[in-house]
């Protein structure tokens, strides 16, 4: 069967549009939360903070608190797509539907990839009210919240087949990536942490997204960025197997 770009083009809008239909939730709530972020700890401790590498602290957690909200939103609107039609029965229709796993996928990603970008430009451009920065890879910078941000729809598209309730949805962002971000440098070096913390913050994988995407921003990292790149990459394929896995199986599509 030939690549169906207009039934990938109407997930993608679908998505897309589901997006922009919960805006606040979406988009401002992010920033919100972001806003608070810089308010406590760019300015109000960041004043007292030492600079890092070079970098003013409130520039330098930046990356770590985009990381936060990108990881966090991309997996809940992934998994939140795709699990309300099977909660809806409407799953049946994507799955009769002349579209194949790679249209699927091309229209789940790329609405998360996009919305990522505009939710990224939204929140940089709330950090410039609060520090001055300048990144110094920004094709990079863009670059690797692109692939951050397919990764985990990709994932979120995964935990969003794999649950069976509204609870279990929110488990894993909760009560797993949320913490593992915090845990990850968003608001420090791992440079900073003492023997043996610092080579147990290296078993954090979220540690070396938050590393890769400081290295896109300011050139200075924890971990070499081509092992964040290559680790990034791996989750990337492993997902994309697991998802083809499971259209090929039907594996709680088809209950």
């Amino acid at each position: 069967m030939s690549f169906n770009l207009r039934g990938a083009w109407a997930i993608y809008q679908r998505e897309l549009m589901r997006a922009f239909r919960t805006a606040f939730q979406s988009l401002l709530a992010p920033v919100i939360t972001t806003s608070l972020y810089f308010i406590v700890f760019g300015s109000a401790i960041g004043g007292r903070m030492p600079a890092i590498d070079g970098v003013e602290y409130g520039a330098f957690i930046i990356p770590g608190l985009l990381m936060l909200t990108l990881l966090g939103e991309t997996t809940n609107n992934s998994s939140f797509g795709i699990y309300m039609p099977r909660f809806t029965g409407t799953i049946y229709e994507l799955l009769s539907a002349p579209v194949g796993v790679s249209e699927t996928l091309i229209g789940f990603v790329g609405a998360a990839a996009t919305k990522s970008l505009i939710l990224a430009g939204i929140i940089l451009g709330t950090a410039t009210f609060f520090v001055d920065f300048e990144i110094k890879y920004p094709l990079l910078a863009a670059g690797y919240i692109m692939l951050v941000a397919a990764s985990f729809s990709l994932f979120g598209f995964i935990l969003g087949i794999w649950a069976d309730s509204f609870e279990k949805l929110g488990i894993i962002p909760l009560l797993i990536l949320t913490p593992l971000t915090f845990l990850g440098g968003t608001f420090y070096s791992l440079d900073m942490l003492p023997e043996p913390w610092d080579a147990i913050a290296l078993a954090n994988p979220i540690a070396f997204l938050v590393s890769g995407l400081r290295w896109t921003f300011y050139g200075v990292s924890d971990v070499s960025i081509g092992l964040s790149l290559g680790l990034t990459l791996g989750f990337l394929a492993v997902c994309t197997i697991t998802i083809a896995y499971i259209f090929k199986t039907g594996w709680r599509l088809r209950e």
